[in-house]
């Protein structure tokens, strides 16, 4: 039997009671399906929902075949090796203790004396060339996510299923999986916002508020369809909007009518100009006529309204996110930044940035580039004074804002506006109210806690909390910012720095977020 997971009529709550799917159903086959949504709407539920490390509130999940998940928020312990993440460490025992001529007949019968080899050929496939026995806390993250990656391949799964796979990753890292996903040749369900990475897709299925639509082909087909469909579904509202308008005019017009005819029905009553008999016989005429308008009226109405509320569910009705970033005044000749002969890291023994010099001057858009442990968040924390160089000097000229990957300029146990007053001490509320809604936390979303965020809101709450700031920051530094966003943020943040009128420093290996961003100039960081 060919391997499949279908999804029949999946519900699920979150455990407020909030609805995240109601009576879903899906069928996945052999092929590349990549899930997009925004963030919160239940794609890495969904994920696990299929793997079935959680249970769905009523509705069947069926699995033929095996699967094997690789999720982005994978934890290990301080001790677990590749061997362990691998879950082959007893097995590779037996082939130690077997060479050591320690292993007895029985056991010499399970050994498995090509396991090596074929760690060794899942790591290379994943770009990570590592022993069994390294300790996973000496990856950087990147590593941990191909090492993560390449436990899957090594299991050889009928469906991987992947959440958010090419966060952490480096250039060469997310080349090496693409590679992986294009020869893939068994089922992969991949949650992801990665353009690149969608674009390998057999098929993308968007998750919204009304349900689940399935796309095939991949991730420019995918825009290409949805645009035509809102366009179609736009001009459907306009046509039903105007249609129900009409018709309420026409309403109004009748019953006007009516109302001038009544008015002087009871005129000519009260002159006594004609018999009672005939002045009741046409009053009877009048109110029948005028019950079947009505009726009639009545039922255009309803057929009107059902038409316009069709129209409306074909359309998911948000807000539209944008980022405002106000402008900073930054005049082109202005130096921001200036570093001469850098050097430090977090161990003092090992610097990891080794007498680097740069200088900044006016709205330039710098991106800093190279692999996985090269030095290029170290690199922002030496700028912002969160370490000490070992030798050289920073000189930082101007009002800033960093934002790491983790937004830890936020404190997770406060709310949005208490954050953004803690970090702008002269605002009132009334500012931070401001601030916050010019990145779309409006209203009750400013006295949400900031731990309640997903990592796309987190991320646009510290924006708000840093870029809110009197005088505004004139450089804005960026880590990795497109990791945590979807789709939709991605295009708003793309949007917002277009306007920025700042220096701008990033982190990035999102190609697609490099080539909107337009860099003046590339810093390249060597491992």
């Amino acid at each position: 039997m060919p391997a499949f997971v279908s999804l029949s009529s999946l519900s699920w709550s979150t455990p407020d009671g909030t609805p995240l799917f109601n009576d879903l159903n899906l069928t996945f086959g052999p092929e590349r399906t990549g899930i997009v949504g925004r963030n919160g709407i239940g794609k890495s539920t969904l994920l696990r929902l299929i793997s079935g490390e959680m249970l769905p509130a009523s509705g069947q999940v069926q699995v033929s075949g095996a699967i094997a998940m690789m999720r982005q928020d994978a934890m290990e312990q301080p001790d677990d090796t590749i061997a362990d993440l691998f879950d082959v460490r007893p097995a590779l025992d037996l082939l130690n203790r077997a060479e050591a001529g320690l292993a007895d007949t029985n056991e010499l019968a399970d050994a498995d004396w090509p396991l090596p080899a074929r760690i060794e050929a899942a790591l290379l496939r994943c770009g990570l060339s590592a022993e069994p026995q390294t300790h996973l806390v000496t990856l950087s993250g990147g590593q941990r996510s191909r090492a993560a990656l390449a436990a899957l391949v090594l299991a050889e799964p009928d469906f991987l299923l992947l959440d958010e796979p090419t966060n952490n990753l480096d250039r060469d890292g997310r080349r090496a999986m693409i590679e992986l996903i294009r020869g893939w040749t068994g089922g992969a369900i991949i949650v992801s916002h990665d353009r690149e990475l969608l674009e390998e897709m057999d098929a993308i299925i968007e998750l919204t508020s009304l349900g689940a639509t399935r796309y095939g082909g991949n991730y420019s087909t995918f825009r290409h369809r949805k645009a035509a469909e809102l366009d179609t579904a736009a001009r459907d509202l306009a046509h039903a909007e105007k249609s129900s308008k009409d018709i309420a005019r026409r309403a109004q017009r009748a019953t006007e009518r009516k109302a001038r005819k009544n008015s002087a029905g009871h005129k000519a009553r009260a002159k006594g100009d004609q018999p009672k008999i005939l002045m009741d016989a046409a009053k009877g005429r009048a109110e029948a006529s005028g019950g079947a308008g009505a009726r009639l009226r009545d039922a255009r109405r309803v057929a009107a309204d059902e038409v316009l509320s069709a129209a409306r569910e074909k359309i998911e009705v948000l807000q539209p996110l944008r980022m405002d970033i106000p402008p900073t005044g930054l005049a082109p000749g202005r130096t921001v930044l200036r570093l001469n002969g850098v050097t430090g890291g977090y161990d003092p023994a090992h610097p990891v940035i080794n007498d680097l010099s740069l200088a900044i001057a006016g709205p330039e858009r710098i991106v800093i580039a190279g692999p996985n442990g090269s030095g290029k968040t170290t690199l922002l924390a030496l700028i912002a004074g969160q370490i000490v160089p070992q030798r050289g000097l920073v000189d930082l000229m101007v009002p800033f804002a960093l934002l790491d990957q983790h937004v830890a300029l936020l404190d997770p146990a406060r709310t949005l506006r208490e954050n953004f007053l803690h970090l702008n001490p002269a605002a009132d509320a009334h500012a931070a109210h401001a601030a916050l809604a010019r990145f779309g936390f409006r209203a009750g979303d400013a006295l949400r806690r900031t731990d309640e965020l997903s990592g796309g809101e987190r991320l646009r709450a510290g924006l708000a909390c840093a870029l809110g700031a009197t005088p505004p920051p004139m450089l804005l530094m960026l880590d990795e910012p497109t990791n945590h966003l979807d789709l939709d943020g991605i295009a708003a943040l793309e949007a917002a720095l277009k306007a920025y009128d700042g220096a701008v420093l990033v982190i990035s290996h999102d190609e697609a977020f490099l080539r909107s961003l337009a860099p003046d100039r590339t810093i390249h960081l060597r491992e």
